[in-house]
């Protein structure tokens, strides 16, 4: 499986341990395919001019992904700050004139070229790339990852681009969750996915829902975990596996990151 991700990148500034981490939705879905046994990854986002952007680039392309097509601008890069709290990650936020929040990408030839090479684009709601979803899903399936964003305003707009939709949402009953799932899958997606913290994950493909619980370990850090197992359930679902087998080593991978400092590791210090 050969998967492009396209969209947010940020360092994780670990407040209380002067540490900063490489982060990001669409970087860490990237990072982990590659682990989990993607055959190739890409990566396309915007970059900022610092030293922090310097770190992630050469920290991706230490874990084998290629980013090639990326910008540079002339912006910091985002700094969102993180405390722990009993292993789970609280965002403090930081500024907002910095290279995420300022430029999105514009999908030219030159991308589609590239993106062509590749089997899957992934992408999410943190990317600013809701207005290239119709291109982009003309070119490859798409997978986006929805975090909490459930209005129906947005989910008519984007969903009818989208093969495989990720939702996080911790407080819905089972109830809810599939009526939710049912709804979201009407509006386009053919898998949709809820993830609900230690409740665990209910799937539905149009016909059927499938329930996978948590595999619980003593957390150092869930920073990143639900990245990781949206990275897991795509590369295993592309190698063949069922439903029920890529929900079950998602969770598996999702629980060993939580045993890792940061998304991936790869710790700097803060200056």
């Amino acid at each position: 499986m050969k998967l492009i991700c396209i969209g947010d990148n940020v360092v994780d500034c670990y407040l209380d341990e002067k540490v900063y981490y490489p982060g990001g939705n669409a970087v860490n879905v990237a990072v982990n395919a590659k682990k989990d046994g993607a055959e190739r990854v890409g990566y396309i986002g915007v970059f900022g001019d610092d030293e922090e952007a310097e770190n992630i680039i050469r920290d991706m392309h230490e874990e084998g992904v290629e980013t090639t097509r990326s910008r540079k601008v002339y912006a910091p890069s985002a700094h969102p700050g993180v405390r722990l709290v009993d292993g789970d990650r609280v965002f403090v936020k930081g500024k907002r004139d910095t290279c995420q929040h300022l430029f999105s990408i514009k999908i030219v030839e030159e991308d589609i070229s590239l993106i062509k090479e590749y089997d899957l684009i992934h992408t999410s709601c943190y990317s600013n790339l809701e207005n290239e979803l119709e291109t982009l899903s003309s070119l490859l399936d798409v997978a986006f990852d929805y975090s909490d964003r459930m209005d129906d305003e947005y989910l008519s707009r984007t969903l009818k681009y989208v093969k495989y939709a990720f939702f996080s949402a911790s407080s819905l009953s089972d109830d809810e969750a599939h009526e939710f799932l049912k709804h979201a899958h009407c509006l386009g997606g053919s898998v949709i996915g809820l993830t609900r913290g230690s409740r665990g994950a209910v799937f539905y493909d149009g016909k059927d829902f499938y329930s996978q619980p948590v595999k619980f370990v003593p957390p150092v850090d869930t920073m990143g975990a639900g990245d990781s197992f949206i990275a897991g359930f795509l590369v295993k679902m592309a190698d063949g596996y069922s439903m029920k087998d890529a929900l079950d080593y998602a969770a598996d991978v999702s629980a060993a990151t939580c045993l890792v400092h940061g998304a991936w590791g790869h710790p700097h210090i803060i200056r």
